[in-house]
């Protein structure tokens, strides 16, 4: 079991919209075995601590009121999520379907259907419990009144979801979670620690190059793992694939190279290799941070075209880009320079990121005059932060293709 098996497992169960309800309805289950416990040996703590008012319901009242609130819950609970997934629906054909991916890896939407689930899985375990009045007699006061508690809660919680869902798929807010997460992205590869500059490219052929046996997009990559390999056994590798990219099944994804070592890889170190490579049936932000820039392009090009004709969400979405180029040079002295680093793994690098934002979406920009005007301002405003003739030159090129697109 290797360890980008066991992180991907980990991103994959946290992004799960299955996962926390789970959990919260096991634990139901077995706080409604804690509290029928509790009435069953300790009858008298129910009648000492409780007051008259809720120690005097009889068995058919508890039975009547935990059907009540079970039904309750779990009516409200699918009307509430058949209207939310209608409405994330539509605002995914709107702003891209990756709103849905966002939508379930919500904590907020998470932890709201785990409560009403597990206070409607609570009521039902109880409920089993209660016996009268023909059979022995037993009404658990206490479960019954953690039963209330939870229904309480359950109400609160529905008003909460309520409010949340429309924050949730308000574009505003998606564009801005886009670009915390992509300004945070960019200053974690600013702080990454320096690496050297890679060697020159071998002159001897490859002795090995590893494929992976079915095909989908590289999520993560345990560099740690391939470091250590490569060290150990005396190679060097050179990546052909980085995160983000489609890999089809049997297509090399690193060459082999000898450095004190000329003996080929066997098979198990082969599986190894191999097991350094996580593979997902999409893209990911796990070492990918352009697929965040990617959306944040998809969503302003949505709101440019002819059928949503929305320039104020694409100037947002501009903003954002421009937000995380502006991290990019002036966060603890900014990006490196280097696009290549070791086993030629692809950095980021302001070039980069300007080409993943701005260079992708200014010919959709420069057919707005609103757009057009707000992108050229960026651009001027960007460009004292330049660190040296390059970046400028970068700035002023992006320009230039935008007044080219105009015309």
């Amino acid at each position: 079991m290797s360890r980008v098996w066991i992180v991907t497992l980990l991103r994959t169960t946290r992004e799960s919209y299955w996962f926390l309800p789970l959990v919260l309805v096991v634990l139901a289950h077995g706080l409604a075995f804690t509290m029928v416990w509790l009435d069953r040996v300790y009858p008298e703590f129910g009648v000492d601590v409780l007051p008259r008012a809720l120690r005097d319901t009889q068995a058919a009242g508890a039975r009547a009121l935990l059907s009540l609130m079970a039904s309750s819950i779990i009516g409200v609970t699918g009307v509430m999520f058949s209207l939310t997934m209608v409405a994330v629906s539509f605002a995914s054909g709107n702003f891209g379907p990756r709103l849905v991916s966002n939508f379930m890896r919500d904590r907020g939407n998470q932890w709201s259907l785990g409560v009403l689930i597990a206070t409607f899985a609570y009521c039902l375990q109880v409920l089993r419990t209660v016996k009268g009045p023909v059979a022995e007699v037993f009404v658990p006061h206490l479960a019954l009144l953690v039963a209330l508690i939870l229904t309480l809660i359950s109400i609160l919680v529905m008003i909460y979801f309520i409010h949340h869902v429309p924050e949730t798929i308000n574009v505003g807010n998606i564009t801005a979670g886009l670009s915390r997460r992509l300004e945070a992205a960019v200053r974690a590869e600013v702080d990454a620690e320096p690496f050297d500059r890679p060697k020159e490219q071998p002159r001897r052929p490859p002795i090995g190059q590893p494929t992976l046996d079915w095909s989908g997009y590289i999520a993560t990559v345990d560099l740690e793992r391939l470091d250590l390999l490569s060290r150990r056994n005396g190679w060097r590798f050179l990546l052909l694939s980085q995160p983000g990219d489609f890999v089809p099944a049997g297509t090399p994804v690193m060459e082999i190279y000898p450095d004190d070592n000329n003996r080929p890889p066997d098979p198990k170190t082969l599986n190894s290799l191999r097991a350094c490579f996580g593979i997902g049936d999409g893209r990911t932000e796990e070492q990918n941070p352009l697929f965040l820039t990617d959306q944040l392009v998809e969503i302003a090009v949505r709101a440019l075209s002819p059928g949503v004709n929305d320039p104020f969400t694409a100037i947002d979405c501009l903003n954002r880009m421009y937000a995380a180029l502006h991290v990019s040079l002036t966060y603890e002295g900014g990006l490196d320079d280097r696009l290549l680093g070791p086993m030629d793994r692809k950095h980021l690098t302001f070039d980069v990121l300007m080409e993943a934002t701005f260079g992708k979406s200014h010919f959709y920009v420069a057919q707005d005059p609103l757009t057009l005007a707000h992108m050229a301002k960026l651009l001027s405003q960007l460009r004292p932060y330049a660190r040296d003739e390059r970046e400028e030159h970068v700035i002023d090129a992006m320009a230039e293709r935008l007044r080219e697109a105009a015309d």
